[in-house]
Formats: structure tokens, sequence, C-alpha cells
């Protein structure tokens, strides 16, 4: 692969690829599929750097933009895209902002920790996330057809409320978003969370069936199906001790923990 001085690109296979921000503290990952058609790029960062510089290198394919969650560290290159789709709660979200946060927060998560240097046209101080009209609304079991390889939708809420998770059924790789992953808390404490949705969505995508790997937005990547036997046990757990509330705290297990 090539190196490039913000982004980390690494592959999965011949046509499913990682861009990752790793210098920045959520160290997110975007991902690239391509198909014989076109190719989906599922979310696009955090918007410090252009990410179509990398899918441009990448694929000459058009690119539809599949949108996990509208929050702003998965929103940020999208106005580098026509096509952008997002699940049809999230649709305002996208064209009028993100409900809770302010500007001032939304720039100073995305300002703070960097460990790399950022490049000259970022400014902390003017960083404005993106706001548009998406091109299409997905619902659950929505199928994408890349010309030889689907993706099925998942509604997936708790994170936000229309959250997805995407499954490359022609391959078993799960794309989980802010539902799952690794390192670092899985959340659902700020208002448009929903703590009962997020342990809903996690028991749902825990029984899918031939998952190869699992790929979350966040930190570790590529995570073995088997952490879903810790998910399940993780849930039972938080069931039974009445904890799937607001303000119940961190609930940390042997790999992941899940905060409320």
């Amino acid at each position: 692969m090539f190196k490039d001085d913000w982004f980390t690109i690494q592959k999965i296979d011949e046509n499913t690829f990682v861009i990752s921000e790793l210098g920045h503290w959520e160290k997110v990952h975007s991902f690239l599929l391509i198909g014989k058609y076109k190719a989906v790029l599922i979310d696009t960062g955090l918007g410090i750097d252009n990410i179509k510089r990398i899918t441009n290198k990448l694929t000459k394919l058009p690119i539809d933009v599949i949108t996990t969650h509208v929050h702003s560290d998965h929103i940020g290159g999208h106005n580098q895209y026509s096509s952008i789709y997002v699940h049809e709660l999230e649709e305002s979200w996208l064209t009028d902002g993100i409900p809770g946060l302010s500007l001032e927060q939304i720039r100073e998560n995305t300002a703070r920790d960097i460990s790399i240097p950022t490049p000259r046209t970022f400014n902390p101080k003017t960083y404005v996330p993106f706001t548009g009209k998406p091109t299409g609304l997905l619902k659950d079991e929505d199928i994408i057809c890349l010309g030889n390889r689907d993706l099925k939708i998942y509604h997936t809420p708790g994170h936000s409320p229309g959250h997805i998770s995407i499954l490359d059924m022609s391959n078993g790789y799960l794309f989980t978003g802010d539902l799952l992953y690794l390192d670092t808390p899985i959340y659902a404490f700020y208002p448009s969370t929903s703590p009962e949705d997020l342990v809903e969505s996690l028991e749902r995508i825990s029984n899918l069936p031939n998952i190869k790997m699992v790929y979350g937005s966040h930190n570790t990547l590529g995570i073995e199906p088997s952490i879903f036997l810790e998910v399940k046990q993780a849930i039972t757990y938080l069931k039974d001790n009445d904890l799937v509330k607001f303000g119940t705290g961190i609930h940390n297990f042997e790999n992941i923990s899940i905060q409320f």
C-alpha cells in the first residue's frame, strides 16, 4: 500500500480497504468496498483531511457513501462525494445538524489529542461538520448491489437513532460502526442515545450467521466473531442486574466495555 501524511491505508482483501485516521484520539476507520460496477465507502471520517484523495487512488468506479450514523467523526468528508445515503431516522441530522452537540463541543473534540501534524488546510476554529441533503434513505434489510457483491443493511439503533451496521454478504464481513468495537467503551449515555436499543442491537448482530470478521469504526482493526459469545454474556449480565439504563456507568467485561 501507499503512504499518506494523514491517512493510514490497509488492505483487507483485493477489493476491500481500510482508510484510518490513527493520529487522532478517536482512531476512526472508514471502509472502501469495491464491486464490479461501483464502490461503497462506509463513512468518510473526521474531515480533517480530504479522504477523496485516497479513494481516487484506490478505485476509478463511482462511489456511494453509506453513513453508519450522523456523528461528526463519520461524516467529515461527505462534502467530497455526490452520492450519500443515510438511515431515514437521521436524515434531519444530516440536513440540519447533530442535535444535542454544540459546534464548540464538536470543534473541541475534533482538535484535541492529535499525535501527528495536521494538514495546513485544517483550522479547528473554523471547522464545521458536514450538512447536506442525502441522495437516498436507507431502511432495515435494504440490499445494496455492487454488481458482484451484495451489502445488507441492519438498523442497529442505540448509539444513535438511525445507526446501521452493514453486512458484506459475499465475504462475511460485518461493519458495525459505533455499535461494537474494542479498547474504549461502547456508549449510550447522551440524550440522543438509548441503552435499551443498544443492547437489543448488540443482541441482534450477535445472532447473525456466517460472520467471518467484524470491523468496528474505531481502535482495533478486525475482531474475530468469537467476540459475540462475550457480547451475549455481557447482555445477560446487564439485563439480570438491571443495568440497562442511563447513569449506571461503565461496565467492563473481558474485551469489551459498555457505558450508559
